[in-house]
C-alpha cells in the first residue's frame, strides 16, 4: 500500500518528496501531495518521521512485517 496522506493535515511542505528515496511522490506540484508511483514505495517510513504534521501514515502489508 501508498503512504495514505491526510488532507486536512498536510500542511504542503513538501518534505515528504525530498526525503523520500525512491521518488515515489515524483514530480508532484499540486497539493496536498499525492504519491504518484505509489508501486515504488518500499514501506522505509521516512516520510512518516520526518512530516512536521503527522498527516502521513504508512500500512505495511503482511508479509513485510517481522
Amino acid at each position: 500500500m501508498p503512504p495514505v496522506i491526510n488532507d486536512e493535515s498536510c500542511v504542503s511542505c513538501g518534505i515528504c518528496i525530498e526525503v523520500c528515496s525512491e521518488d515515489v511522490f515524483g514530480g508532484v506540484e499540486e497539493y496536498p501531495v499525492r504519491a504518484k508511483y505509489p508501486d515504488e514505495c518500499w514501506h522505509c517510513g521516512a516520510c512518516v518521521i520526518e512530516c512536521p504534521a503527522e498527516a502521513i501514515k504508512l500500512y505495511v502489508p503482511l508479509p513485510m512485517r517481522v
